[in-house]
């Protein structure tokens, strides 16, 4: 889920942002002033955001040192309680004038060295379905690392100054940090948890790793904010779902929310764009950086006897593991100030992990942000945006930043710094509008709100893996997928949210992928994917029980049965969430194919799927409804 320097980084080591504690006196509108001998350096705030401050820029005087916090749980086995390796940096005012403040805080697996990448140490996803996959051995282990007293320089020279404290800190198992790696186990949580109670006065932190030397946070008012991309985003939520008192806001950017949702995809296994064959005993071994001499007992309690025993790649099930390790489950005592950030054309976290998060916590009345760009993994909202944000909740400023648009998107062609602000994500003028196959998709059929277009026929397609979506979409004939397309846009389409199909088909196999695109069309000439893919989906057809379009049907993904070859099947189900813009002249296209080369299982090619076309049907989100799109497509459609 990560996106590291290729090829080792995946879930990007991100960009963190901070939190902080109200000034009582101070206002949103405190005129900036210069530190003299005779007054205290303090926080300086002018239009709702913090500004830089002369006393806290000079990075020679700032005070940098690393630590120890001991945490609540031992999970290498030592009977010890586990202590993960902690480093700071603070203005020197925090010693030499008494002054408090508030803290940036990101945490990370990355921050001592990952493994090699090489997908020789994947799973190999040429095989059949419904079989048990070949094994693969571990990746060569990570070498042993000691960064101190800093593991990383992020967010430091950006925050410092401005007036809060940067922390960061390696999750459990990795570098300096005890434990074991467990990718979404509570550990994940509860030592992030742990770095904020240090951060309280409610946890002990100590001067080396089995010393009793204790350090304190005498210099923190408590206030925390977090902030960080991809894995390292996903690591606020976990720290937010403790509920730990003092973390007031995060900013995930790319997170990953539910290991399910990034391994696994309406019941089917579907890799994360870009590293086809992973699974999460593979991002264990990537991160497995810690102890040299605790790896073994690790290995074998999480990776071989929890991972490789319960991810089950046979059936691409939900169950228990799973559930355990998807956050949107463990939202009871969520209490943070939250700013979502995702890119749409994220195929490797894909865009739903950070909407089921922010709808939910949306739900539960707190503040909620999301800011989406058109581009893929990573992409931090504006900084402005993070220090009004950090500012009001941190500091306590009254900026108003929890009045403003809940949601900011890039539209298409525009910079990531200037985004678009709306009432809410999905747009609360988006209406679904119903769209229907017919004609021969095996060339290029016909797509409108015509239902009585859908001929009562049945077609068939074979899969073939070696052949890539993309191609697929160009090809004016082809056996191995359904096309349909609406006429030529008159005016621009906005869709914005989740659309839904509804395909109904047969196999002649117990077992077959699905794998659904939204298109524009023509197809770009120049080769740039974005352009064309509105959005995707995947799902298992012997999942079919559970894909009756209820987002409550995820825990029935447990029961998956082997298809009767010939019987026709219904499946409703969501597509990756979107906002686009389709420009007058396109044409949106249905695209149904079996085996999506770059995300699901390679099984052997020549297996067939026959739809139904009359009973099939595709649910679109659009800006102004019906209306909207009849205006764009004329009456005709």
């Amino acid at each position: 889920m990560p996106t590291f320097p290729p090829p080792l980084s995946r879930w990007s080591v991100a960009t963190l942002v901070a939190c902080s504690i109200g000034l009582g006196t101070l206002t949103a509108n405190v005129a900036a002033q210069q530190t003299t001998a005779s007054e205290k350096a303090a926080a300086v705030f002018r239009d709702g955001l913090a500004q830089k401050v002369p006393a806290f820029s000079k990075s020679t005087e700032w005070i940098q040192y690393d630590l120890w916090v001991e945490t609540e749980f031992d999970t290498d086995g030592d009977g010890k309680l586990d202590r993960v390796h902690v480093d700071v940096t603070r203005q020197k005012q925090t010693d030499t004038e008494g002054l408090k403040v508030p803290v940036i805080y990101t945490t990370s697996p990355y921050y001592s060295g990952v493994g090699s990448g090489d997908a020789k140490y994947f799973w190999d996803p040429k095989h059949p379905l419904n079989a048990v996959p070949p094994t693969h051995e571990p990746s060569p282990a990570i070498p042993h690392q000691s960064r101190r007293p800093l593991m990383t320089g992020e967010l430091i020279d950006r925050w410092v100054p401005l007036g809060f404290a940067v922390v960061h800190s390696a999750s459990p198992g990795t570098g300096l940090s005890q434990g074991c790696p467990t990718c979404g186990g509570e550990n994940e949580a509860l030592a992030p948890k742990a770095v904020i109670d240090w951060l309280n006065g409610r946890a002990k932190g100590f001067s080396t790793p089995d010393g009793n030397e204790e350090v304190t946070a005498y210099w923190s008012t408590g206030k925390v904010g977090m902030i960080g991309t991809s894995y390292n985003g996903t690591l606020p939520i976990a720290a937010a779902c403790t509920g730990v008192e003092g973390l007031e806001a995060i900013v995930p950017v790319a997170p990953n929310t539910s290991y399910y949702h990034y391994y696994r995809s309406h019941g089917l296994i579907r890799h994360p764009g870009g590293y086809m064959g992973e699974d999460i005993d593979v991002l264990y071994d990537f991160i497995n950086s810690g102890d040299p001499n605790k790896r073994e007992y690790c290995n074998s309690e999480v990776r071989d006897k929890l991972m490789l025993a319960r991810q089950d790649r046979v059936t691409g099930d939900y169950n228990d593991f799973w559930a355990s390790r998807d956050y949107l489950n463990q939202l009871g005592s969520f209490r943070a100030a939250l700013f979502m950030a995702h890119g749409f054309n994220d195929w490797n976290v894909m865009p739903e992990h950070s909407y089921r998060i922010y709808k939910a916590v949306k739900e539960k009345g707190l503040p909620v942000r999301i800011y989406y760009h058109q581009q893929g993994h990573g992409g931090d909202p504006p900084f402005e945006m993070l220090n009004k944000w950090f500012t009001r909740y941190l500091y306590g400023i009254e900026n108003g930043v929890e009045n403003e648009p809940k949601a900011w998107i890039v539209r298409e062609g525009a910079r990531n710094s200037r985004p678009t602000p709306y009432p809410d994500y999905p747009h609360p003028e988006a209406k679904p509008v119903q769209l229907f196959p017919g004609g021969n998709g095996l060339q290029l059929g016909r797509l409108s709100a015509d239902r009585s277009a859908a001929a009562n026929e049945q077609l068939t397609i074979v899969d073939d893996y070696q052949i890539p979506g993309s191609q697929l979409a160009r090809q004016t004939e082809s056996k191995n997928r359904l096309l349909f397309a609406t006429d030529p846009l008159r005016e621009a389409v906005h869709i914005s949210g989740l659309p839904r199909v509804t395909l109904r088909l047969a196999c002649n196999h117990t077992a077959c992928n699905l794998s659904v695109w939204l298109v524009s069309l023509p197809w770009t000439e120049d080769g740039r994917i974005t352009d064309n893919i509105i959005t995707r989906g995947w799902a298992d057809p012997q999942n079919h029980a559970a894909l009756t379009g209820n987002e409550q049907d995820l825990a029935l993904l447990d029961r998956s049965e082997l298809l009767e070859p010939g019987k026709f099947y219904t499946l409703t189900f969501t597509l990756q969430p979107d906002d686009q813009i389709i420009p007058a002249g396109q044409r949106i296209g249905l695209m149904v194919f079996s085996s999506d080369q770059d995300f699901t299982l390679w099984p052997p090619p020549g297996t067939e799927l026959t739809l139904s076309i009359d009973d099939c049907s595709l649910e679109l989100p659009i800006v102004g409804g019906e209306a909207a799109w009849h205006q764009a497509v004329g009456g005709s459609q």
